[in-house]
């Protein structure tokens, strides 16, 4: 046990391995609140265009922006964007920061939004479709891709279009089922498979800006305000964390030219919105956000 706490009770008489104990507990004490300071970002291995271990993604290069921004060293704890996020990560204080999250969510304490954005429709160019919302008649004959229980999804079925929906599964697990990724609808729109993707916006903007893929991409809208496609989005912080909530805050102030120039980079399709200095952001105000919400808790 040589080096150990244990090993040194055995020299020092009771009071000094007392006093010894006190001061390596207050110096243990003191690692932890300098690195709790540090920006720590619960992010998805695998999910591009949005993070991944490589550090290819934009919410990668946003984070890495706000820890230069205050000076901060940046550090990451993996784990999959899907059931259970909140629950083992953010209030395991595993980390301290989700770099993207609906503003209105309720698991976490949001910052205010730095971009909105929406669900989108796409299809190939050289289909000569030229459909631009829901209601074209047009989508009751086409092959419809689109993740189950998602707002387009519901927002299908309202209309009846339900015989020629082609479901995609919300959970993705970079691990042990890549195939299922977010952006498999949008693969398959370009391969034949099927005619339309109803997906979110940043990764079919991630498949025309990156990957150059010939697609057209339609900004979706509803008319029903329980079910919403266009989304203000946050960074979130554990709850009562209201420190680093007000830190982020300056950052996006600071630094929102820099982030909406990632977002560009990245193709994220950005709505017209009041984010800006002094001015208040319209937010969507039904807590739902399928399946991201409903999946993440």
């Amino acid at each position: 046990m040589h080096g150990s706490i244990h090993g040194l009770l055995g020299v020092f008489p009771k009071k000094r391995w007392k006093i010894l104990l006190s001061g390596l507990f207050f110096l243990s004490f003191m690692g932890m609140q300098s690195r709790a300071e540090d920006i720590c970002s619960c992010a998805d291995p695998g999910n591009l265009p949005f993070s991944n271990q490589k550090l290819e993604g934009f919410e990668n290069k946003i984070a890495q922006l706000v820890a230069d921004t205050l000076h901060l060293p940046l550090s990451y704890y993996w784990f999959a964007h899907q059931r259970g996020l909140v629950r083992n990560t953010l209030k395991m204080d595993k980390c301290n920061v989700i770099i993207g999250v609906p503003s209105n969510w309720g698991q976490v304490l949001t910052t205010k939004p730095y971009y909105r954005t929406s669900y989108v429709m796409v299809y190939k160019k050289d289909k000569a479709l030229s459909i631009q919302s829901l209601d074209d008649p047009l989508l009751k004959t086409l092959r419809i891709g689109v993740l189950i229980n998602s707002p387009p999804h519901q927002l299908l079925a309202e209309r009846g279009i339900i015989e020629n929906v082609v479901g995609y599964s919300p959970f993705f697990d970079p691990v042990f089922h890549p195939e299922e990724s977010p952006g498999r609808v949008v693969e398959d729109v370009l391969n034949g498979k099927i005619d339309v993707a109803l997906v979110w916006g940043p990764v079919a903007g991630y498949y025309i800006k990156k990957k150059n893929s010939p697609l057209v991409m339609i900004p979706l809208t509803s008319d029903n305000p329980r079910i919403p496609v266009v989304f203000d989005i946050s960074m979130g912080v554990k709850k009562g964390n209201q420190e680093l909530k007000s830190k982020l805050d300056q950052v996006i102030d600071m630094k929102h030219g820099e982030i909406l120039q990632i977002l560009e980079e990245y193709g994220v399709p950005l709505l017209q919105s009041t984010v800006s200095h002094g001015k208040e952001l319209h937010t969507v105000q039904e807590d739902r956000y399928s399946p991201w919400i409903n999946n993440n808790n």
